[in-house]
């Protein structure tokens, strides 16, 4: 039994052995290799990993170009062909195996550029002689090549993927379907998250209310992962809106995301820190941050609330100042700062933005539109309309995506509402903490001899 190499195959290193017309044929499977940039081709000047071509045969989807080069090969020698990966020959051992032949016979000069490269998508290199084991490997190749073009043909018809569905799901027929049992508690989570902002402070409400553990970091793979908002996302990244019924609202999605966004600016634990200033304030002369300190007086019910900074390099050291005068100096200040921040403001105008986004959404809807006229007409098979299909759900899905991250219109009107200090003396320390974050930055406290001022910086600073 003879090894390809005995029959006439070989490696990149001895392409420039062997004279006479060099021919190249790549294939790409549309639903595995769309996605894979072809860098080591090059139509317009013949090139293929980096080697100058006679003739380049390029296949998408069938072989028609491969018939083509082997009838070219029986009148043109003598040849040499250059492919990437053994697995472009055919979909099967079989086929694999009968071209391999038919090469042979026309003393065709095999060079497999990527018959040495370890990936999922091209043939181990052989490491035997023995042209079973050879095709034994090519065999399991195939196999899970097949299994993933399974799994991606569910894609386009946009099925679940493998698997359990997740919390508060179940799995239907083509999709997944509302578990009116689970689904509550995670609307419930997702409320409460919504509500004070935290994320700890959300799990173990959950704990509390429903018996029900999870961890900080399932916590947070609920507020994010597109499944909850309707969604379907795939190992690829890909994203297909609106593939069931959602348990979160869009809006809520976006408010949620910029929540996240925000807390991951905040020191470690200080989203869930039960006072509103606590991760905004830092010192302007020692430059640390400060932290809410309570104190209680012996035989006295009322607790002290101080903010003194955690690691001051000074000597003697910054004095802690009342949390409740620093409090009513940021509400003072950010009743007089905001809205003339907001007027100074010079942003794009986002209304124009969204209605640019809205375009490109609508322009794809009318292609989608369009293609069961094309495939009734013939000019699309179902197979081609069905990939098209897919590819502009998931732009639709991303640009929307983009659509819902932009910042609210009426930034003005929203300044001038929460301008009003009675507006923030009637919410309770965690909803004051929710709104002080959407706005502030941080918060510096500007120290002189004796008495000290507060300067905020906003988010749009």
């Amino acid at each position: 039994m003879r090894s390809p190499h005995d029959m006439g195959f070989h490696t990149p290193h001895t392409l420039s052995e062997h004279p006479g017309l060099v021919f190249g044929y790549t294939y790409v499977d549309p639903l595995l290799d769309r996605a894979s940039a072809q860098t080591d081709v090059d139509p317009a000047a013949r090139l293929l990993g980096g080697h100058v071509l006679d003739h380049l045969y390029q296949d998408v989807g069938d072989r028609q170009q491969l018939l083509q080069l082997l009838q070219d090969c029986t009148t043109q020698l003598p040849v040499q062909l250059i492919i990437r990966r053994w697995l472009e020959l055919g979909d099967s051992v079989l086929e694999i195996s009968d071209r391999l032949a038919t090469l042979e016979h026309l003393q065709v000069r095999l060079i497999v550029l990527e018959s040495a490269q370890k990936d999922t998508d091209s043939q181990p290199a052989i490491q035997t002689p023995e042209l079973l084991s050879f095709f034994q490997s090519l065999q399991e190749s195939q196999q899970s090549r097949r299994i993933r073009r399974g799994h991606a043909l569910n894609r386009i018809k946009t099925l679940p993927p493998p698997g359990k569905a997740p919390y508060g799901y179940r799995r239907g027929k083509d999709r997944y379907l509302v578990d009116r049992t689970t689904a509550p508690v995670v609307k419930d989570f997702v409320d409460h998250f919504l509500l004070y902002g935290t994320l700890r402070g959300s799990v173990r409400y959950l704990q509390k209310k429903y018996n029900k553990r999870i961890s900080v970091s399932t916590g947070k793979r609920w507020l994010s992962s597109p499944v909850y908002r309707g969604d379907l996302m795939y190992h690829t990244g890909e994203v297909i809106a609106d593939t069931h019924v959602a348990i979160i609202s869009r809006q809520e999605a976006a408010q949620v995301d910029r929540l996240l966004r925000r807390n991951r600016q905040l020191p470690p634990r200080t989203a869930t820190a039960p006072r509103s200033l606590a991760g905004l304030v830092r010192c302007s002369i020692c430059h640390s941050p400060m932290t809410v300190s309570r104190v209680t007086a012996a035989r006295k019910t009322r607790d002290y609330l101080y903010l003194r900074p955690q690691t001051c390099p000074n000597q003697p050291k910054c004095r802690a100042i009342a949390y409740d005068q620093i409090l009513e100096q940021v509400i003072q200040r950010i009743c007089e700062d905001l809205p003339q921040a907001v007027a100074a403001l010079h942003s794009p105008d986002v209304e124009q933005i969204k209605q640019g986004i809205r375009a490109q959404i609508t322009a794809k809807q009318s292609i989608l539109d369009q293609l069961p006229g094309l495939v009734s007409t013939g000019i699309l098979d179902q197979a081609t309309a069905d990939l098209r299909t897919y590819t502009l759900r998931a732009e639709q899905a991303a640009l929307q995506g983009r659509l819902e991250q932009l910042p609210p219109v009426n930034l003005k009107a929203i300044a001038q509402t929460v301008s009003i200090p009675q507006f923030w003396l009637d919410l309770s320390e965690s909803e004051r903490r929710f709104y002080f974050r959407e706005f502030i930055r941080h918060i510096e406290i500007m120290r002189q001899e004796r008495t000290w001022q507060v300067r905020l910086v906003f988010m749009f600073d």
